[in-house]
């Protein structure tokens, strides 16, 4: 007994501060609208000197923390560092869904909800290749585009046998997609994801591209065909088109937190099972529990905005693709219940532990040990606040076919504005976006 208690108290001086606590300086950086120093802050997490470096491990909470490190540089323009990280995290994150085992289950049920392997929501998982493509289709490179497309059609699959998922996550990487294959010249493949894209919202935009590959004898479904009869006249031939994309404000983090008992029981009602439930409200009533540590979600950012788009000056449509924020929200609500109910397993499991250093050693000494092991387990005890916390909150597209030429473009998210000058050759395109993570 007496090693079991110095081995408690062992993990007890060690105890980790959560996630959430490590990003905290990187969130603030962001808020105060400092994305290089975001960047230095996640930097020193993954301990590497600068964003051209990779950590000597990719996995674990690394694998977020290029997640994170991803969007800040996209934010700062910095694509192709942005993309190798988003494919880097990519791999790991797929490995970590495959590796539960005992031993990660046992870390959990003792001790953290954050002791096991990350596994992200599908909204997140969806993002990573939507993110990934817009990088290179930003860089002009459709062959990346393509890559990235495929492997978010495996994701997509999933959604197809889930069918209480959101439909709406598939939007902006549905439209990117069709307008990667579009531009690449296979109209079929283009069409079936512009199909997935109108299954989510309407996408004006997509009228006129719809029509022009449906009049060049592309693949037919009544969804498109609506599409398409909303068409303007047709363009112009050798008409250039200019894509914008604008991500901005934050996701809510998780973030810890401790709730009475008595509502830690309400929230995990339909999660917990009657035997724990039973033990719960017979512990509480001694005095034994409390209070219980879980995890919830903060509060997003920029969610209210309207983002702007100008075109030589004159302002032009935007289409609201994807609210991620409450995709994010109604993900954890779907599995809030479940969640508590772990904690509050976790929490019967201190107590137990803690009675029965009791009754071993009985009197003051077994009194002691049963303080030391509840506060030890107590202490150790890091609710899972793990996120990829620089997801935008919400996504904005907007798409225009213009004659050749060169045009001053103008991005505006969250008061920051982005000028750049576009040259559109004849029959050409282009792909602008601006990241504001605050």
């Amino acid at each position: 007994m007496y090693r079991f208690v110095v081995l408690l108290l062992a993990l007890w001086l060690s105890a980790c501060a959560s996630h959430s606590d490590h990003t905290k300086a990187i969130r603030s950086a962001l808020d105060a609208g400092r994305p290089a120093e975001a960047l230095a802050l996640v930097n020193e997490q993954l301990e590497v000197d600068s964003a051209k470096e990779l950590p000597e491990k990719t996995g674990g909470k690394n694998a977020l923390f290029l997640l994170d490190r991803a969007m800040i540089l996209q934010e700062l323009g910095r694509t192709e560092l942005s993309s190798r990280d988003l494919e880097v995290a990519d791999k790991e994150i797929d490995l970590l869904d495959l590796s539960r085992n005992t031993g990660h289950d046992l870390a959990k049920y003792l001790f953290s909800d954050d002791a096991g392997p990350y596994r992200a929501p599908p909204y997140e998982k969806l993002l990573i290749n939507t993110m990934n493509m817009l990088n290179y289709l930003v860089r002009g490179d459709l062959n990346g585009a393509r890559i990235e497309a495929r492997r978010l059609s495996v994701m997509q699959s999933y959604f197809a046998s889930n069918p209480d998922l959101g439909r709406s996550l598939i939007g902006p990487g549905s439209y990117l997609a069709g307008f990667t294959f579009e531009k690449s010249g296979k109209a079929d493949e283009a069409l079936l994801h512009y199909d997935e894209a109108l299954s989510s919202a309407e996408f004006p935009s997509l009228a006129g591209p719809v029509k022009r590959l449906l009049d060049a004898g592309g693949r037919r479904s009544p969804r498109l065909e609506a599409a398409a009869a909303k068409a303007p006249a047709s363009a112009t031939e050798g008409d250039a088109e200019l894509l914008v994309v604008i991500n901005y404000g934050r996701v809510p983090a998780k973030i810890a937190k401790r709730v009475p008992i008595g509502l830690a029981l309400t929230y995990a009602s339909g999660a917990i099972s009657p035997a724990d439930r039973n033990r719960a409200n017979y512990l509480a009533a001694q005095g034994l529990v409390t209070w219980v540590n879980y995890p919830e979600l903060g509060k997003s950012r920029g969610s209210y905005e309207t983002p702007g788009f100008a075109l030589n000056g004159s302002w032009a449509q935007l289409e609201g693709a994807l609210a991620v924020d409450v995709e994010a929200k109604n993900a954890w609500e779907q599995a809030k219940g479940a969640i508590v109910a772990s904690a509050i397993t976790r929490m019967l499991t201190r107590v137990v532990a803690g009675e029965a250093a009791r009754k071993a050693e009985g009197g003051v000494v077994g009194a002691l040990l049963s303080l030391g092991v509840q506060a030890t387990l107590t202490a150790t005890d890091t609710p899972d606040t793990r996120s990829w916390a620089t997801l935008p909150a919400r996504i904005a597209l907007g798409r225009v076919r213009l004659p050749a030429g060169t045009y001053e473009v103008e991005l505006v998210a969250r008061g920051v504005r982005k000028k750049k000058r576009v040259v559109l050759k004849p029959g050409g395109w282009s792909v602008l976006s601006h990241t504001v993570l605050f």
